[in-house]
């Protein structure tokens, strides 16, 4: 296996792109492998590395098909439900709390103040 070409933050030629910079074209990486490397040095620890993918070989995003949106829809469906409770939360359960708000935080009973 021959080395990666290196280069330094900023200073990578034309031609090539990271994941995100593709995704914003409209490409993937399709398959190929990585192109080189970009460094950026930090200074008490190693450097940043970014992956560098060559433009040319990169291939167009596939489309979102209506099984693909309708799984997505599911996926995303199915972070709202407590598994606690069962209910729609109407936003996105936080995985630190693994449950709606309410379930996590109950509210002390009304019983329990006036006694």
């Amino acid at each position: 296996m021959g080395a990666l070409p290196v280069f330094r933050w900023r200073l990578a030629p034309d031609g090539y792109a990271t994941r995100r910079q593709l995704r914003a074209q409209g490409l993937r990486p399709g398959g190929q492998q990585v192109a080189a490397q970009l460094e950026r040095p930090r200074r008490r620890r190693g450097p940043l590395v970014a992956y560098l993918y060559r433009i040319d070989l990169a291939k167009p995003v596939r489309p979102m098909t209506p099984a693909r949106w309708a799984a997505l829809a599911k996926a995303n469906a199915a972070r709202r439900i407590c598994p606690t409770c069962r209910r729609d939360a109407g936003y996105v359960i936080p995985p630190t709390l693994g449950m709606c708000t309410p379930c996590a935080f109950p509210e002390p009973s009304t019983e329990l103040r006036s006694a």
